[in-house]
């Protein structure tokens, strides 16, 4: 999987930053920055990135609005939102704009990159931090938990308790190492658990069980 990519963030070490964690990561590659919303908008349109790596506090005008802009001119770029804070106007205006996932800055490498992956496969994706938001106001865009979860285990009885536990925990980005602490289990056992969720929800790897369960409404 090849994913390109445009950041857009207008402070200079701050991208710099950025940058340098998609070094370990080959299949990911950085083809453009832009400071501000408008080069955002106007870099899209000449360099047609796959995804959008959106800072949404701009000095000219919002990451939010340049959403906006960037989606009505090619509805197949897909944006992620990174914010330094949460705001709940924020989380509801940028789900409003057609963004696909809102992110968090202090979150971890492997985590943020999976959650791209996710992305480019089609996946929407919430900081756990925010998802209170969208509930609570009961607004459609998230089920509840206790209803999804009914539905995704009639459509995938053949899981175990276990491996449900196991598959929200795919879905947070954990390792089989943080697994294995999480659920108190061995990385041997931890590792068994995802082979069997991989191979009972037929798909190809961890990233796409993640994809799976989050378009099917587990979380």
């Amino acid at each position: 999987m090849n994913i390109k990519l445009l950041l857009v963030e207008d402070q200079k070490l701050m991208r710099i930053g950025l940058k340098a964690l998609f070094n370990d990561y080959p299949e990911m590659e950085i083809i453009g920055e832009a400071s501000c919303a408008k080069e955002a908008v106007e870099k899209t349109k000449l360099i047609k990135p796959d995804i959008v790596l959106m800072d949404l506090g701009l000095p000219d005008f919002s990451g939010i609005d340049a959403t906006k802009q960037i989606l009505e001119h090619n509805n197949n770029i897909r944006v992620i939102a990174l914010t330094s804070h949460v705001s709940e106007d924020e989380v509801n205006n940028s789900l409003q704009a057609g963004i696909s996932a809102y992110v968090v800055k202090d979150i971890a490498t492997e985590f943020l990159m999976n959650i791209i992956k996710m992305i480019k496969l089609g996946a929407m994706w919430l900081d756990p931090k925010v998802v209170p938001f969208i509930r609570d106001k009961n607004c459609g865009i998230i089920p509840s938990r206790q209803l999804s979860r009914s539905v995704f285990k009639e459509r995938h009885s053949n899981l175990t308790q276990r491996e449900y536990e196991v598959l929200k925990l795919i879905v947070d980005g954990q390792s089989n190492s943080d697994i294995a602490k999480t659920l108190t289990i061995s990385e041997h056992t931890a590792k068994a658990h995802v082979c069997n969720i991989i191979q009972k929800l037929v798909v190809d790897d961890r990233t796409q069980a993640a994809v799976k369960a989050l378009k099917e409404g587990l979380v």
